[in-house]
C-alpha cells in the first residue's frame, strides 16, 4: 500500500496538468501520452550523460512546456481542432521520444537521480519517502492554486468558462489557451522524468493510455471531496490521485491480470462519471440545495440578480469557480 501512495503522490503532478486543460481550460487534451514520455526521456539521457538530476528533472519540465506549446499553436494559429491537435502532437512525439533514447528504452542503474538520497538511506518504500513525495505534491498544488488566483490565472479560467465573453472583455483567448497547454504538458513532463527516476528506467510505452489515468484521478477526486473553490478541487485531485493508485493496487492484490489494467482504469473513470448522473445522486443533491426564493409570479426577484452579481465579484477575487 506505501508503493500505491508514493505512485499516486508522483502521477498528482501530472494529474494537476490534466486538471488545467480538462476542467480550467475545458480542452481535450491527448498530448500527456506523449509529452509524459518526452519528460522521462530528456531527463534519463541527462542523467546518463553526467547532468545533476534535479537540472535534468527540470529539463523535463522544459521539454513537456515545449509540447504543449506545439499543440497550443496547432490549435490557435493552425485552426485545428484541439482534439486532432493534440493527436498530432502525441504521434510526433513517439518518433521524437524514440531520437531521444536512441531506442525503445533507456535504463538509469548505478546513476545518481534524484531518488539516490532516499535509496541509499534505505527510505525507499518507507512512510519517509511518503511524506518527502506528499510535501512535493502540496508545493505544487500550492503553486497551481497562486498562479489560479493572479490575474493571469483568472484570464484563463474566464477563457475556459466562456471564450465568446472573455474575448470580449479584451482577454487573449489563444494566449491564454497556449499558456495553459504549456504549464499542463511541463507539469505531465515533470511528472515523466521524476516517475523515470523513480523506477530506474524510461520506456517509450510508459505514457500510453496515462491520459485515462489523470482523467480518472480528477474525476473520483472532485467526485469525493468536490470542486467548490480552486483549493479544494486541486487538492481533490492529489487525493483522487492517490486513491486511484491503491484501488488500482487493491485490484492486483485480489488477483486482477496486470494486463486489464487499461480496461480498470476506465472502468473507474465509468463508474465515477455515470452515478451521479443518476435519478436517486441527483435527488439526493436537489435535497441538499435549498430552492431560491422567487417572485410572486415564479420569477427570480431583483434581490436574486443582487445576490448573482456579488457571487460574481466575490468569485474573481478570489478565484472560486461559480
Amino acid at each position: 500500500m506505501i508503493v500505491a501512495t508514493e505512485l499516486g503522490l508522483l502521477y498528482a503532478v501530472m494529474a494537476l496538468g490534466v486538471y488545467l486543460t480538462f476542467r480550467i481550460l475545458d480542452f481535450p487534451d491527448l498530448t500527456v501520452d506523449g509529452s509524459f514520455t518526452t519528460g522521462a526521456a530528456c531527463a534519463a539521457m541527462l542523467i546518463t550523460g553526467g547532468i545533476n538530476p534535479f537540472l535534468a528533472t527540470a529539463a523535463g519540465f522544459g521539454a513537456g512546456l515545449l509540447a504543449g506549446i506545439v499543440t497550443g499553436v496547432l490549435h490557435t494559429k493552425g485552426n485545428i481542432n484541439g482534439l486532432l491537435a493534440g493527436i498530432l502532437t502525441q504521434i510526433g512525439l513517439y518518433s521524437i521520444n524514440l531520437r531521444i533514447m536512441d531506442g525503445a528504452n533507456a535504463p538509469l542503474l548505478r546513476k545518481v537521480t534524484a531518488m539516490s538520497p532516499l535509496r541509499d538511506n534505505g527510505l525507499s518504500g518507507t512512510w519517509v519517502s511518503v511524506g518527502v513525495f506528499a510535501a512535493f505534491a502540496i508545493l505544487a498544488t500550492f503553486i497551481i492554486v497562486w498562479f489560479l488566483r493572479t490575474d493571469l490565472g483568472l484570464a484563463m479560467q474566464a477563457t475556459g468558462e466562456n471564450e465568446v465573453m472573455a474575448r470580449s472583455f479584451g482577454i487573449a483567448t489563444d494566449r491564454q489557451k497556449i499558456l495553459g497547454l504549456a504549464l499542463s504538458n511541463g507539469l505531465v513532463g515533470l511528472a515523466g522524468a521524476i516517475v523515470a527516476q523513480y523506477q530506474g528506467f524510461a520506456d517509450i510505452s510508459m505514457g500510453v493510455g496515462l491520459i485515462i489515468a489523470g482523467l480518472a484521478s480528477v474525476i473520483i477526486g472532485q467526485a469525493l471531496f468536490g470542486n467548490r473553490t480552486v483549493v479544494i478541487a486541486a487538492f481533490a485531485v492529489v487525493l483522487g490521485s492517490v486513491l486511484y493508485r491503491i484501488a488500482i493496487q487493491v485490484a492486483m492484490d485480489l488477483g486482477l491480470d496486470p494486463n486489464d489494467m487499461k480496461l480498470m482504469s476506465a472502468a473507474l473513470v465509468v463508474l465515477a462519471l455515470v452515478p451521479p448522473q443518476t435519478r436517486l445522486i441527483a435527488r439526493l443533491k436537489g435535497l441538499r440545495t435549498p430552492p431560491k426564493p422567487v417572485g410572486p409570479h415564479g420569477t427570480l426577484t431583483t434581490q436574486d440578480y443582487v445576490d448573482d452579481i456579488d457571487d460574481i465579484e466575490v468569485a474573481a477575487n478570489t478565484g472560486r469557480r461559480l
